[in-house]
C-alpha cells in the first residue's frame, strides 16, 4: 500500500547500504505515540537522497513516500519501504539530547526539548482522554460545564498558600480553586463543573505537589455529603474504565505501570474509612501522630499502601479544614469532609464535602481564620437568598495522572511544571 509519512527523525540506524529511520509520525492524531520504522535501501531511491538522509540528525523532519509492508520486527509490526523522499527540515547537531541517559534537573531544564518523546506523547493523549471521559460523565447525568475566574480577591484554601498580585492597585490572587464560585452558579444551573489551572504557593518539596496544577471541581445544590461522595467514585471509575477499553490506552498504561491487577479491578463503591479509624491505624504501626492533626504526604503514603482500591477517608476534624465545610451534626469536632486516596501508595486525588449552609456559622470561622467577613459578602449572601443544602469536590487532574501511569514523581504529569525547588527555565 503506498503512502506518504511524515514526521520527525526520532533514531537512525545503518547496516550496509540500508537505512532504517524509526520516525515520530504525524500524519493524523492515530499515529501520535507511535514510532514507525522507514528503510531507506540505496537499491530503491536515488544516491541523492539516501546520502542526504544519511546526513540528518535527530529531531530533523522528512516527509517520505513509499510503500507500507507488514514486518514483525519492526515496532507496531510494520514499516514503510521508502521511495523517494519529498521533503526535509534538518535539524542542527549534535541534539541536547542525544545521549540516552541524562539527570532529572537536566531534563527539567531542556523540558521544550524532553516532551517531544513517544513517552510523554502517549502521556499526553492519556491524559487528554481521562479528561474527555470525565467531562463526557459530567455531560451524560446532566451537569453543565462553567468557566470560572483565575484572577481573584479572596481566599479559599488558606492564606499561606495564596499567590498575591497587584490588580491596578487593588490586591488580587491567583485562584486556589474554582469552588466558590462553582457555588455561585449552582443557583443558576444546578449542577455544575468547571476544569481550571489552580495555583498554591507551599514551598513543599515531595514528590507530589506542584506550584500550578489542573484542577477538575464540580458543585451541585441539592447534594448531601454522601451524595457527593458517590458522585466522585462513579465519575473517576467511568473515566477509567473507558481509557481501559481502549486496545492502545491500555498497553501504553501497562508499559508504563507493569501490572494493571488494580486497575483491571476497580469497582465502586469505594471502600469508606473515617478520620479516627485512620488515627488509629497509623498509631497501631508505630506513627507519631494524634488527633486533630492533618495526614501529611508520609501518613497518606502509609495508609494508601494498605489498600488495593481508591478509598475515601472521611469526617476530619473541623479545626483542620477550610470555613466553608459543613460541620456534623451531633459533633461539631468533625466535619463532612471526605478526601479519596489512590492506593499504592500516592494518597489523595480529591478532597470534597458538604458545605456549611448556616451564615452566623461561616462568619465565625472566617474571623477565626483572619479574613473579613465583608470581603466575602457575595458568598455570604449565596446563604441569605434560596440557600440549599450542596456539595462539591475538587480533583487534581496530575495527581490521578501520576497514580494511574505509576509515575515516581508528579513534574512527570504535566508538560511544564512549575515547582518551588527550583528556578523555572521553561
Amino acid at each position: 500500500m503506498m503512502a506518504i509519512l511524515s514526521g520527525w527523525i526520532y533514531r537512525k540506524r545503518e547496516f550496509g547500504r540500508k537505512l532504517f529511520v524509526d520516525l515520530r509520525p504525524q500524519n493524523s492524531k492515530d499515529y501520535l505515540g507511535r514510532i514507525i520504522q522507514i528503510v531507506f535501501d540505496a537499491a530503491a531511491i536515488n544516491q541523492k537522497d539516501f546520502d542526504l538522509i544519511k546526513s540528518l540528525g535527530q529531531e530533523s523532519f522528512i516527509s517520505v513516500e513509499g510503500e507500507f509492508v507488514n514486518n514483525p520486527r519492526a515496532p507496531g509490526g510494520i514499516e514503510l519501504h521508502a521511495h523517494k523522499l519529498l521533503t526535509y527540515y534538518p535539524a542542527e547537531k549534535p541534539y541536547p539530547l542525544a545521549k540516552k541517559r541524562h539527570s532529572p534537573e537536566f531534563l527539567l531544564d531542556v523540558r521544550h526539548l524532553t516532551i517531544r518523546s513517544p513517552r510523554y506523547q502517549r502521556m499526553w493523549l492519556i491524559r487528554e482522554a481521562f479528561v474527555d471521559y470525565l467531562r463526557e460523565w459530567y455531560k451524560k447525568n446532566g451537569w453543565v460545564e462553567v468557566y470560572p475566574p483565575i484572577l481573584t480577591f479572596t481566599a479559599c484554601e488558606g492564606g499561606a498558600t495564596l499567590f498575591a498580585l497587584d490588580y491596578f492597585g487593588q490586591k488580587g490572587y491567583l485562584s486556589q480553586s474554582a469552588q466558590l464560585y462553582l457555588e455561585v452558579l449552582i443557583y443558576s444551573l444546578g449542577k455544575v463543573f468547571s476544569l481550571t489551572p489552580s495555583f498554591r504557593a507551599e514551598k513543599s518539596r515531595t514528590r507530589r505537589h506542584l506550584a500550578e496544577f489542573w484542577h477538575f471541581e464540580a458543585e451541585a445544590a441539592m447534594c448531601r455529603f454522601e451524595d457527593i461522595l458517590v458522585v466522585e467514585e462513579e465519575s473517576l471509575a467511568y473515566a477509567l474504565r473507558k481509557i481501559l477499553e481502549d486496545e492502545r490506552f491500555y498497553e501504553w498504561i501497562k508499559e508504563f505501570r507493569g501490572n494493571m491487577e488494580i486497575l483491571d479491578g476497580i469497582r465502586t463503591p469505594f471502600p469508606r474509612l473515617t478520620y479516627d479509624e485512620v488515627i488509629q491505624r497509623l498509631q497501631a504501626k508505630g506513627v507519631q501522630i494524634e488527633w486533630g492533626q492533618d495526614l501529611g504526604a508520609d501518613e497518606e503514603q502509609i495508609i494508601s499502601s494498605e489498600l488495593d482500591t481508591p478509598f475515601f477517608i472521611t469526617l476530619y476534624p473541623t479545626q483542620i479544614k477550610a470555613f466553608y465545610v459543613k460541620a456534623y451534626e451531633g459533633d461539631e469536632k468533625k466535619c463532612k469532609s471526605a478526601d479519596m486516596m489512590a492506593p499504592e501508595g500516592y494518597g489523595e486525588i480529591t478532597t470534597g464535602g458538604e458545605r456549611e449552609d448556616r451564615i452566623d456559622v461561616l462568619i465565625d470561622r472566617l474571623k477565626k481564620e483572619g479574613w473579613n467577613p465583608q470581603d466575602y459578602f457575595w458568598y455570604l449572601d449565596l446563604r441569605k437568598y434560596g440557600s440549599v443544602p450542596h456539595s462539591g469536590f475538587g480533583l487534581g487532574i496530575e495527581r490521578t495522572l501520576t497514580w494511574l501511569l505509576k509515575l515516581d514523581h508528579i513534574r512527570e504529569s504535566i508538560p511544564f511544571p512549575r515547582l518551588a525547588r527550583r528556578k523555572t527555565l521553561v
